[in-house]
C-alpha cells in the first residue's frame, strides 16, 4: 500500500509525532511525507517527498500572532499551483495532520482523505472549548482541512474516533525525577521577555529551549538550550515543573510523566485556548500573558504543592497500538 502523509510543519508538535509515529505507519505500506510550513525548529527525520512553504504561523515577540508576516507569506498562486500538481491519485490512503494543499488538492480530484491529528477532534462538539466560542476560529477548525473520516488525537476519548496523544518511547522508558528546575518552552516570547521575567526569580533554576539559541549557555539562573528533541525530553522528565504554552504534545507529555504545568496560551490562537480549556481539570495553572506580576505568579506555583496526575482513564497507550486502532478507523 502507498501512503501520502501530509505534516503541517508550522512549529514542532506536528513534526515530532510524525517522527514517532513513522515506523509504525510503516509497517503497512510505503509512506512518503509532504511537509508543509516554514516556522519549525525540529529536525523533520521523516521521508520527506514533497515540500512547501504551505501556511504558516508567525508569532510576535509577546505572546501573540503576528497577523501582517503571517498574511504576507501567504501566496495563493503557488498554493493552487501546489495543489493542482500534487500527486493525490497515486496513493492509497491519504492521512492529513492538518494540512490545507493536501486537502485541496483532495478536494479538486476527488479522492478521499483522512484527516489525522488534533485538530481533527475539533470536529466534535464534545472537545472542549472555552467558555467565549469564536465562529471563525470554528469554522476554520472544521473546515481547513475537511475530510472524508476524522481520527483524532486528544486528553480524553471524546468520540470513539478519538485516541490518546502519542507519546515519545523515550518518556515511556523515562522515571520521572524532580530535580529542582522549571523546563520552558514558550516561542511566541522573545529571550529579552523571558530573561527579564525569570532572572527576577533568582532562587528558582530555569532550562529555556530557544530557536535563537546555537548552543547552550548560562546566564545567572538560566540555562539556555537550542531546540533539540532529546534535551527538551531530558529537561521535562527531570524538572520540578513546566512553563509553555497550551499546544497539545508538550502538555500531553508533561500529563503522562505527572508535572504541574503553567501555561501560555498564544494570543489569537483559539485552539490554545481550548487545550488550556481541557488542561484545568488536571491542575494545570493558566495564564495569559507575562505581565509585570508574573515572576511573583512563578514563585507562588512553583511552592505549591500540587502536581498534575496521570489520565485516569484508558489513555497513554503506546505508540504501535495507537495507529493499529488508527488504522482500523481508516481502512473501515
Amino acid at each position: 500500500m502507498k501512503i501520502l502523509y501530509a505534516v503541517q510543519a508550522t512549529g514542532n508538535g506536528h513534526i515530532a509525532r510524525a517522527i514517532e509515529m513513522m515506523p509504525h505507519l510503516q509497517k503497512y505500506g510505503e509512506v512518503d511525507v509532504f511537509l508543509s510550513g516554514s516556522n519549525s525548529s525540529l529536525n523533520p527525520n521523516l521521508p520527506v517527498k514533497y515540500r512547501s512553504g504551505g501556511l504558516s504561523l508567525f508569532y510576535q515577540n509577546a505572546g501573540s500572532l503576528d497577523y501582517k508576516k503571517i498574511i504576507s507569506r501567504i501566496n495563493i498562486p503557488r498554493i493552487q499551483k501546489e495543489s493542482k500538481e500534487l500527486p493525490v491519485s497515486n496513493y492509497d490512503l491519504i492521512l492529513n495532520d492538518f494540512e490545507f494543499i493536501c486537502s485541496n488538492a483532495c478536494k479538486r480530484a476527488n479522492k478521499k482523505m483522512i484527516h489525522i491529528g488534533h485538530q481533527a477532534s475539533f470536529v466534535s462538539k464534545n472537545a472542549p472549548r472555552p467558555e467565549k466560542s469564536d465562529l471563525i476560529a470554528e469554522w476554520v477548525l472544521k473546515n481547513y482541512c475537511k475530510s472524508n473520516k476524522n481520527i483524532g488525537f486528544h486528553y480524553e476519548a471524546y468520540e470513539n474516533w478519538i485516541l490518546p496523544p502519542v507519546i515519545k518511547q523515550s518518556l515511556w522508558n523515562a522515571i520521572p525525577t524532580n530535580k529542582g528546575h522549571i523546563a520552558v518552552y514558550l516561542p511566541q516570547y522573545s529571550d529579552i521577555n523571558l530573561y527579564s521575567a525569570f532572572s527576577s526569580q533568582p532562587k528558582i533554576q530555569f532550562e529555556v529551549f530557544s530557536k535563537h539559541i546555537q548552543t547552550k549557555k548560562t546566564e545567572q539562573n538560566i540555562t539556555w538550550f537550542p531546540i533539540d528533541n532529546e534535551n527538551f525530553a531530558n529537561s521535562l522528565i527531570h524538572c520540578h515543573g513546566i512553563i509553555t504554552g497550551a499546544g497539545f504534545e508538550t502538555p500531553a507529555e508533561s500529563l503522562f510523566l505527572g508535572k504541574k504545568m503553567l501555561l501560555i496560551p498564544i494570543k489569537g490562537q483559539y485552539e490554545q485556548l481550548c487545550n488550556a480549556e481541557s488542561l484545568k481539570k488536571y491542575g494545570a495553572q493558566i495564564e495569559y500573558d507575562i505581565d509585570h506580576y508574573f515572576g511573583s505568579k512563578i514563585n507562588q506555583w512553583y511552592h505549591q504543592n500540587t502536581n498534575t496526575s496521570k489520565l485516569d482513564i484508558p489513555n497513554f497507550l503506546p505508540t504501535n497500538i495507537i495507529i493499529e486502532k488508527a488504522m482500523e478507523i481508516a481502512l473501515a
